[in-house]
């Protein structure tokens, strides 16, 4: 008798969590539904369309892939975004790195510097952007007045072709406190053996650093690849509020920029949508060529 009262209440208990666990799942999968996965189909859909959000799609095929093939202004937004991607990339992991090396050591006041470093990255991208702006400009910006008083001439960071990607790159800089903070956390996970017996070899701290540090470290310097790769290819707020239409000589103007103007100022949704899926699939290429060769360069501890 006792046996059966019991049996019948692991039986109610087990029900009585199968609902709850349903109905979190179930929650989980109405968001996922509503927020994520619609949206994702409905885009692939309107990416075929004549759709302006004002009046009902028109399926149009592929006329819009077609028209961004033949659109300068599309070709020109993939050039600016490389080149920008190609000098912002490295230099932020070589950045991140090198600062989550120096504060790695056993310094008295090392927690202070490191909040130092981390606290830009902080705060909101559009205020740093005008603040920049007073930095930077060529006139009467704080930056050439430095160099004035150093009997250098300052170029027109902001007004120049030639130096408005180099200076959106060297402001990417000021966001690295994300990636040094990871970097940290890794370093805090090599070996303290594997140095000890370096020093013994009598390795000083390039050696270690080479053949320790940076091995025990490559995940997470491919992991912080691939979200600098995703960040840069996707670069907006600041050039947006810097640059605005991509000046000067559309030379700042990145491909999420004319997406954005194609979606909200031209009202062509479809042709933004056909632009954020070759978005898309082309970050998602980039991450699987890394994928394929990090197999070769990434250690991964017992592997």
């Amino acid at each position: 008798m006792i046996g059966s009262q019991q049996t019948t209440r692991v039986r109610s208990v087990s029900r009585a969590e199968s609902r709850a666990a349903m109905l979190f799942v179930g929650l989980w999968g109405f968001g996922f539904t509503i927020f994520l996965l619609y949206p994702l189909l409905a885009s692939f859909y309107y990416s075929f369309c004549d759709y302006s959000v004002l009046r009902s799609p028109i399926w149009v095929g592929t006329a819009n892939y077609h028209g961004l093939w033949k659109d300068e202004v599309f070709w020109t937004t993939i050039k600016n975004t490389a080149t920008y991607a190609a000098m912002a990339l490295p230099l932020g992991l070589l950045v991140a790195l090198s600062l989550a090396l120096l504060l790695n050591a056993k310094v008295p006041g090392m927690s202070l510097f490191r909040t130092i470093f981390f606290l830009p990255s902080l705060l909101p991208m559009v205020s740093l952007a005008i603040l920049w702006l007073w930095v930077f400009n060529g006139e009467h910006g704080i930056l050439n007045e430095v160099l004035r008083r150093l009997h250098i001439n300052g170029p027109n960071w902001l007004g120049d072709p030639a130096w408005s990607k180099p200076t959106l790159a060297l402001l990417a800089m000021w966001g690295t406190g994300n990636a040094m903070v990871i970097y940290l956390a890794g370093l805090q996970g090599v070996p303290l053996h594997l140095n000890e017996a370096a020093n013994l070899d009598g390795a000083g701290w390039w050696a270690k650093t080479r053949h320790v540090t940076l091995p025990m470290l490559s995940p997470v310097i491919f992991f912080n690849l691939i979200m600098g790769i995703i960040d840069t290819l996707q670069v907006f707020s600041v050039p947006y509020v810097m640059f605005p239409n991509g000046t000067p000589a559309r030379s700042t103007y990145f491909y999420t920029m004319y997406l954005f103007d194609n979606a909200f100022i031209y009202h062509k949704m479809g042709y933004a949508c056909a632009m954020g899926w070759i978005l898309f699939l082309t970050i998602l290429g980039l991450t699987w060529m890394a994928l394929k060769i990090s197999d070769r360069h990434i250690y991964y501890g017992g592997n």
